[in-house]
């Protein structure tokens, strides 16, 4: 599996991309799309901080709501940090910005591992009033534990979440935040956390408005389904995702056993390693409930060893 199509939309809003300087294209109205900036990873023609300052040139930028950044020059060897200054610099200017989405890169230009980021715990403090942010890889990325009190989505793709950021999320003040979603990724691409280090999250203290729970893409995820099925904050969730990781027959067994989830809406455990007889037990335990359940596994690769031992794979590692 790979990231092989940029956003679609941000905040509600259809993604727009901010055209080259030679092109002739009609804008839309600064509040109506998602704008999404971004330049050639090779060899490019503009740099990417040089497309934003055309863009703050030629858009009526204090009416925008929502950007994109997309692709930056040598980006698997460059860090997002010029971005996210260039950004910081412009905060006046874009007094209604309500959604950012760091590091929107498809496996073309980089993999995901590739992708050089920063630290970005700037950008929310510099920007109070973001409602959702996201970003893209893991390698160079920090998250310092901050308070936000507008904060109501975050996403944080990568191959390998380092443990310091996966702490940086747990440690923080979200009082808003309703929908939180991490890609745990893989040891040989960064991944360092321990369940220990989700405790914060699973306890739910500092979360009192979550709703929408993915703990994703993982290679110890028999280990966090059984410690999500003992959290108190699965009490309070709609929807809880728990996909494209290792997930098996001991995390399956971990979730049936452990608090109820028959109250969900929805149950996503897509890119599974489940025998048919757990699969089974899902299905006559929640679904006649209303809990949908996505228990796909047409993805999930795996191999054996010479000494029978099967090994499993993320969805996305590299």
């Amino acid at each position: 599996m790979t990231i092989n199509q940029h956003l679609g939309e941000l905040y509600g809003l259809p993604a727009f991309d901010f055209p080259d300087a030679e092109a002739e294209v009609e804008l839309p109205e600064p509040d109506a799309v998602a704008w999404r900036i971004a330049g050639d990873v090779y060899d490019a023609e503009e740099e990417w901080t040089d497309a934003f300052a055309r863009f703050l040139a030629t858009v009526h930028t204090t009416r925008v709501r929502a950007l994109i950044v997309g692709a930056w020059t040598d980006a698997y060897e460059t860090d997002s940090s010029a971005a996210t200054a260039a950004l910081l610099a412009a905060r006046d200017r874009l007094p209604a910005l309500r959604a950012l989405f760091l590091g929107d890169l498809v496996m073309e230009e980089a993999e995901l591992s590739w992708i050089q980021q920063s630290d970005v715990t700037g950008l929310l403090t510099g920007f109070p009033e973001l409602v959702e942010f996201g970003v893209r890889g893991g390698t160079g990325l920090e998250f310092h534990a901050l308070t936000h009190s507008a904060l109501s989505k975050l996403v944080v793709e990568t191959g390998g979440l380092p443990a310091e950021v996966v702490r940086g999320v747990g440690g923080s003040d979200l009082p808003a935040l309703e929908h939180l979603e991490l890609w745990l990724g893989d040891s040989s691409y960064g991944a360092d956390s321990e369940v220990s280090d989700l405790e914060p999250i699973l306890s739910g203290a500092r979360l009192p408005r979550l709703r929408h729970l993915g703990l994703r893409n993982s290679e110890i995820q028999d280990a966090i389904a059984a410690a999500v099925a003992a959290a108190p904050v699965v009490d309070r969730l709609r929807t809880l995702d728990l996909s494209m990781g290792t997930l098996g027959d001991e995390g399956a067994a971990a979730l049936l056993a452990g608090r109820p989830l028959t109250h969900l809406d929805f149950l996503d455990l897509h890119h599974n390693y489940f025998t048919e007889p757990l699969r089974q037990r899902l299905r006559d335990t929640l679904e006649p409930a209303g809990v949908r359940l996505d228990l796909n596994d047409d993805d999930a690769d795996s191999y054996e060893d010479k000494d029978g031992t099967v090994q499993r794979f993320v969805a996305i590692g590299e």
